[in-house]
């Protein structure tokens, strides 16, 4: 029994971790209409830099977390206006062939700026232990699940409660028609890509004293994210929510109960059930139409 909830809780840090990537790639798409393929290196570059706020210059982690998102939304508004805008009526093709160049190009340079080899990121909380129900986890851990949360809620309220998330649903539904409507569709875009970057940067920041920071680790993680974005549906925010944690729980007890080989294998397994079966994803509810 204690085994089945030491799992439980590694999957529901899995999966805040992988929520909280999935989210800014889903509403990308979702809003913008582009794969980012490039959002794992967003994730990865959130890492560093809140490495280098909190164990360089000595900040709380609370406040390098912060500055780790504000840095990377303006680094996701940079990118939109230099990348994503020239590119958004070119042929999906070239924003495939931009973003994977994006992708290289931000991991060859965190090796060259940063550093080629895996980096420890201490934080106060990292030794921190709490022991309940006869299982021990670290602070860190709670504090990526908390966070996590609180980040979801505060998102939800963004896109449901303000003027600027009814812009971000109505361009979602219909850019044309939210053209028509007076809606401002580069703006609207400019603040997509910096909610996008920041999240992932929070992810990063959050994982990484769990892990190592290293350039590869936006790799490493972005094809279990997409996975998690197909398993929700393409562009449905809560699909890409619940997708998450149920991916983060299945691969925690499919390591826990069966061998840690499985874990990375479970997540295509769980794919490509759903492709054949439900191909427009476990969450949503739009059907297929075959034709």
């Amino acid at each position: 029994m204690q085994e089945l909830v030491q799992q439980i809780v590694n999957g529901l840090v899995l999966g805040s971790t992988y929520a909280l990537i999935a989210l800014g790639l889903t509403m990308i798409y979702g809003i913008l209409g582009i794969v980012n393929w490039a959002h794992g290196e967003l994730y990865m570059l959130g890492a560093f830099i809140g490495f280098y706020l909190v164990v360089s210059l000595k900040l709380p982690f609370i406040i390098g977390l912060m500055g780790a998102m504000g840095i990377m939304a303006l680094f996701g508004l940079m990118m939109e206006r230099l990348v994503f805008r020239p590119l958004r009526d070119a042929h999906e093709m070239n924003m495939i062939i931009g973003t994977l160049g994006i992708s290289i190009f931000l991991m060859n340079a965190a090796i060259v700026i940063f550093s080629p080899n895996p980096l420890r990121f201490p934080t106060e909380f990292s030794n921190t232990y709490l022991s309940f129900l006869g299982i021990s986890i670290t602070l860190q851990r709670l504090l990526v699940f908390f966070i996590t949360i609180g980040l979801i809620i505060v998102f939800n309220y963004i896109i449901q409660k303000t003027t600027i998330g009814k812009a971000m649903r109505a361009c979602e539904q219909n850019q044309d028609a939210a053209k028509l409507m007076g809606i401002n569709i580069n703006n609207i875009s400019l603040i997509t890509c910096a909610i996008g970057a920041a999240l992932a940067a929070a992810a990063g920041t959050l994982v990484g004293p769990i892990f190592l920071v290293s350039p590869q680790m936006g790799l490493a993680v972005i094809s279990k994210v997409f996975a998690v974005v197909i398993l929700g549906g393409l562009g449905n925010v809560a699909g890409a929510i619940w997708a998450a944690f149920t991916l983060g729980l299945a691969e925690s007890l499919a390591a826990g109960f069966l061998s840690s080989y499985y874990k990375d294998v479970i997540a295509f397994i769980i794919l490509i059930i759903v492709l054949v079966f439900r191909p427009q994803g476990l969450f949503s509810s739009h059907s297929v139409e075959k034709v």
